[in-house]
């Protein structure tokens, strides 16, 4: 009997913290946010990125990706971008989709541009990079070493 009670309780404090944990998390995530304007982007290759992938200016997170969908015309993603208040972009702004590392996500690397004017809210960036498969790249110099020899 002792034991069915302690495993109770027990099983009571694990369920607590998870509740609490959840919560938690739920109440810090930046993603809910909607403080910000919308720019919109062209990939050939949008590849990793999902709803709330960070957008980054110098290592530093300046927004988040709201979605992608597929231009039935050209075959691209266009992603959209929700870039916070107080940032502002200068026109000849450039993205990239790069790699956290080898095994993580990517994220939506902006390099600003040189111009006086900004990009406003619903604007695009023109200047894009898709993301690169680390795994074909690893196989072509693979390969490339092997035929080589």
């Amino acid at each position: 009997m002792n034991r069915s009670i302690v495993e109770t309780i027990i099983g009571g404090l694990v369920l607590l913290v998870a509740v609490s944990f959840g919560f938690y998390a739920f109440s810090n995530n930046s993603g809910g946010s909607s403080a910000g304007y919308e720019v919109v982007a062209e990939f050939d290759n949008a590849n990793g990125l999902v709803s709330g992938t960070d957008v980054e200016i110098a290592g530093v997170k300046v927004g988040t990706v709201l979605r992608q969908e597929l231009d039935k015309d050209t075959y691209f993603a266009v992603v959209t971008l929700l870039i916070d208040e107080d940032v502002k972009l200068p026109k000849g702004t450039s993205a990239r989709i790069l790699s956290d590392s080898l095994l993580g996500g990517n994220f939506v690397s902006l390099e600003p541009g040189g111009e006086d004017e900004y990009i406003e809210a619903g604007g695009s960036i023109d200047d894009t990079q898709g993301s690169v498969n680390l795994m074909d790249l690893l196989g072509r110099f693979v390969f490339s070493s092997v035929d080589n020899n």
